[in-house]
């Protein structure tokens, strides 16, 4: 398993496409600070998806910023991507895992205890909690967690597995970051914040110095 620097996960939607090229998008976050970069698709033909993923990871690799397919194990396989973020009626992680090998990185979604019992026992690299707030990037029949619920699932994470990187998702402005980071979250996880502000090159370079000073020690 491999150590994830889970400050700034930008999620290129395959929504975004309307706006410009996932790979263009991909690219512009990470030159500007995103630390993960997540292809999510919930409507693409597999052949598409494949297609997308490979051109996304070719733009990434200049930057060296790794690289996540949501949900499907076999694109991230087919496109090379360096691994997989999984929901709970996803692939297990385990079975993800023994396909992708001890390297690949495998992040899991937490919404509530059990996923976090599950997450802590699984061989993961991080936990992304959410969805904390409201958001229109994606049909949630679960409700949010708000604060509280982030605040109690990070805790039992924290006792579980003191170690595993957790971040939060959903709905997240710039304004949310110290609060979030004050409840012990790593980094977060966005898609409006970066890729629907005027500037994205700018929004995600707010997004990632609102993180690490919002991490960082405090003055002596």
């Amino acid at each position: 398993m491999r150590t994830v620097d889970y400050r700034l996960n930008a999620i290129v939607d395959a929504g975004l496409v309307e706006a410009a090229p996932l790979a263009e998008l991909a690219r512009l976050a990470a030159e500007n600070g995103a630390t993960l970069i997540q292809y999510r698709d919930k409507f693409a033909k597999t052949r598409q998806m494949v297609e997308r993923a490979v051109q996304i990871r070719a733009a990434l690799a200049p930057t060296g910023v790794p690289f996540v397919v949501n949900d499907r194990v076999d694109v991230a396989l087919a496109a090379e991507a360096d691994g997989v973020h999984l929901g709970s009626d996803d692939m297990p992680a385990e079975i993800a895992r023994k396909l992708l090998g001890p390297d690949a990185i495998i992040g899991l979604t937490v919404k509530n205890a059990s996923d976090g019992a599950r997450a802590a026992a699984a061989p993961v690299d991080y936990a992304c909690i959410g969805g904390v707030f409201q958001t229109l990037s994606k049909i949630n029949m679960d409700p949010p967690v708000g604060l509280n619920g982030f605040r109690a699932l990070r805790r039992g994470l924290k006792r579980a597995r003191p170690d595993l990187p957790v971040g939060a998702i959903a709905g997240i402005k710039l304004e949310d970051v110290p609060r979030l980071m004050a409840e012990g979250a790593d980094g977060i996880a966005v898609i409006s914040a970066i890729f629907h502000a005027p500037d994205v090159a700018a929004a995600t370079r707010e997004l990632r110095r609102s993180v690490d000073t919002a991490i960082a020690p405090p003055a002596q």
